[in-house]
């Protein structure tokens, strides 16, 4: 379910709106809904398609790792996603509610014993597709990751 979190809108006046704040539920149907919310406002913003899916790509790793992981499934807790634009870049927040995470305790997914394994890479994939990238505690509870794609120049 998608709730606004500080105003109501019309769909004409969301789509429009280079902010969007979005609280969704932990369920793999908001992944859905987070990346729609995204790739809307990069395709206002003039992405490519390789563009889009890289965009796409990294708000579902990061919306799975939230629900999943950060939140693990708690219908009490929300995840928060926060969507900003500008003509030069496109940030992207996703917030979870979770006990916190630290990426140094992440096996290394290019390690050999570690190159068979079904997850593990979607850091990885993020950093790969996105132009900046950051993890951080979010306050007062949970993992926040923040990333950005740059709005290629013409």
């Amino acid at each position: 379910m998608v709730k606004p979190v500080a105003f109501h809108m019309s769909n004409r006046e969301a789509a429009a709106a280079p902010n969007v704040e979005l609280l969704l539920d932990s369920t793999l149907e908001s992944v859905d809904t987070a990346e729609e919310a995204v790739l809307h406002q990069a395709q206002e913003l003039g992405f490519d398609e390789d563009d889009l899916h890289r965009i796409g790509m990294s708000v579902r790793e990061s919306m799975v790792n939230a629900v999943v992981h950060g939140n693990r499934y708690n219908a009490r807790k929300k995840v928060h996603v926060s969507v900003t634009r500008s003509a030069e870049r496109l940030e992207i927040v996703i917030g979870d509610e979770g006990e916190g995470f630290d990426m140094s305790s992440l096996p290394d997914p290019l390690a050999n014993e570690n190159l068979l394994r079904h997850s593990g890479r979607g850091l990885l994939l993020i950093q790969a597709f996105m132009d900046e990238f950051q993890m951080r505690p979010r306050e007062p509870k949970g993992a926040e990751v923040r990333m950005v794609k740059y709005v290629p120049k013409s």
